[in-house]
């Protein structure tokens, strides 16, 4: 059984291992370009500075090995992507590896809305390539790329030698399906982005111009097939190798914690909402969430804190919520002695409930988190956690806020173990729970952006001031927003954010996601329309980081719908 995989970014450790075995791989194949291997990490790290996002496929054979690989780049900008390089390792090629590889890159393309693959090739062309056993391997490669359609350009200056030692190449295209001509502005575009930023060492500006200067017809010609039928058209992109884009983890639990009091906002149509906006999308892979054991929670939360929500839930009745109403100055030798009374001295607000499901309802949604944060480890690029109830108000020994247990932080508390992991919180509401939890700690950056504390929930954190105590002194980052703050206010916040995130330079990055930043939210007074949510998730993308996003607030349905919808089709 084969597995392919998809790397984006070179920091998990998973992937640091695929990387180095493609590595390996790579100056198997390519002995004469071996340096080049030393590479690849900083070009899946740095997609700013490079111009272009790379990506590695790796395809795993049967004892887990990385058989065959093939580095990608995309440039966005034309929408066009070119196969820098792939290879089979050469016990593994009478096993239709390369074949599934291809095809593989092929929805990749795809996945990222290219309109046109570029590759090259040595030419077969006797005259061009001299040494018959290349000349015999050109035929056979030009063979296996004609079988999927794909034509060779006619650009006599593209096959002029460059390089040192000079080399001769012959450039490609796979149009992936697409049955209209190839545009010259198209190509000309495509090729002066491949020239100049993948091969900027060795292509000078004189032979750049004369290479788009030689796109003389519109639309541009190709050489005839030479191995199968001159008819061929550019095959269609079959969707059998790669999983979606994006993994979304949820649980029915969450439907158990239904608190049917007119003013409580945190329903269970929420979840029901989102999922009817995003499944039609095709961008997700659905996956169950995995038990996990209390200790994940006890590792963030007091276990005193833990052990009275799960023994008053199971004395509550499920349908006559308690709410509390006594508010003690918290002294950890003056505890009330009766559960119910102990709800205000655990509990922030009158807001938040306690029921029968309560206690089961927020266990789901940390299996949720943390299964999510697994995956993410496992080396998924983007996994939405649909967490309810959310989690960002619960501290380390109270809730409140709708929270009873804080899904972000256990889930970033996980991945602290194995990556530097940053949190990003955007929810209308200041994230005091998260704060809490990790203010003394300096491997967790934790930043987030939110409604000034004077006038917002949850009324006493969220403070420009509050930056950590001890170790973890500036590694708490709090950027409070006014009540009307739109788009000129908010997008800036953001990206002083990311500057602050990018200093700390972590190798995961969980999003705490508030839906309720949206106009119209019946808790938050932003003005940001859900068009917004795709410019917040396009920058946060750029990032190049993989992403567990954690659901947190958002109550106002048409607005949620519309901005999840908008802020996948972001990441994208």
């Amino acid at each position: 059984m084969i597995r392919i995989r998809f790397i984006h970014s070179g920091y998990l450790p998973l992937n640091r291992d695929l990387i180095l075995q493609a590595q390996n791989l790579f100056r198997e194949a390519f002995p004469s370009l071996a340096s080049h291997a030393d590479k690849i990490p900083s070009m899946l790290n740095r997609p700013i500075q490079q111009g272009y996002s790379a990506a590695l496929v790796v395809l795993e054979g049967r004892k887990g090995h990385v058989d065959a690989f093939a580095l990608v780049l995309h440039f966005p900008e034309c929408k066009s992507v070119f196969l820098d390089y792939i290879a089979v390792r050469k016990s593994s090629r009478a096993a239709g590896l390369g074949t599934a590889l291809y095809e593989a890159v092929r929805e990749y393309c795809q996945d990222v809305g290219a309109h046109g693959l570029y590759l090259e090739v040595q030419p077969d062309d006797p005259a061009l390539t001299t040494d018959p056993a290349t000349l015999e391997e050109a035929r056979k490669r030009i063979r296996f790329y004609e079988n999927y359609g794909v034509r060779t350009i006619i650009n006599p200056a593209y096959c002029e030698p460059v390089g040192d030692p000079p080399t001769t190449a012959w450039l490609l295209f796979d149009g992936l399906g697409r049955t209209d001509p190839l545009p010259r502005e198209e190509a000309r575009d495509a090729v002066r982005m491949i020239l100049t930023r993948r091969f900027g060492n060795v292509s000078t500006p004189k032979q750049v111009r004369r290479i788009l200067q030689a796109f003389t017809d519109d639309p541009v010609r190709f050489l005839p097939m030479r191995y199968t039928r001159e008819a061929t058209p550019s095959r269609q992109v079959e969707s059998s190798h790669l999983n979606r884009p994006f993994l979304l983890i949820t649980s029915q639990k969450h439907q158990i914690h239904h608190v049917k009091q007119r003013g409580y906002f945190e329903r269970p149509v929420r979840v029901g909402a989102l999922l009817e906006s995003l499944l039609p999308t095709g961008m997700f892979t659905m996956l169950d969430p995995r038990p996990y054991p209390e200790s994940v929670i006890t590792e963030v939360h007091d276990r005193h804190f833990v052990l009275f929500l799960k023994t008053i839930c199971t004395k509550l009745s499920r349908d006559k919520p308690v709410y509390p109403d006594t508010f003690p100055i918290r002294r950890l030798d003056r505890r009330p002695r009766m559960f119910p009374e102990q709800a205000g001295y655990y509990c922030i607000d009158a807001c938040t409930p306690l029921d029968g499901n309560a206690y089961a309802a927020a266990r789901g949604a940390v299996d949720v988190a943390m299964t999510g944060a697994s995956e993410t480890l496992s080396g998924r690029r983007i996994v939405y956690a649909l967490c309810r109830p959310p989690g960002h108000h619960a501290e380390r020994r109270v809730y409140g806020g709708f929270c009873y247990f804080n899904n972000a932080s256990i889930a970033a508390n996980h991945l602290s173990k194995h990556a530097k992991t940053a949190v990003l919180d955007i929810d209308y509401h200041h994230g005091n729970g998260t704060q809490d939890i990790f203010y003394e700690r300096a491997d967790v950056l934790t930043v987030s952006i939110h409604g000034h504390p004077d006038n917002a929930f949850p009324y006493f954190s969220g403070f420009a001031e509050e930056t950590g105590i001890g170790p973890g002194l500036g590694y708490n980052v709090n950027l409070p927003l006014p009540m009307q703050a739109d788009e000129k206010i908010y997008l800036p916040a953001l990206e002083k954010a990311l500057r602050v995130i990018r200093r700390f330079k972590p190798e995961v990055l969980v999003v705490s996601l508030g839906l309720d930043i949206l106009r119209g939210d019946p808790t938050g007074t932003f003005l940001l329309h859900p068009s917004s949510m795709a410019d917040i998730a396009a920058r946060l993308k750029d990032l190049n980081l993989p992403m567990l996003i954690v659901q947190e607030g958002g109550y106002n349905l048409r607005g949620i719908k519309q901005g999840v919808a908008k802020f996948f089709s972001g990441l994208q």
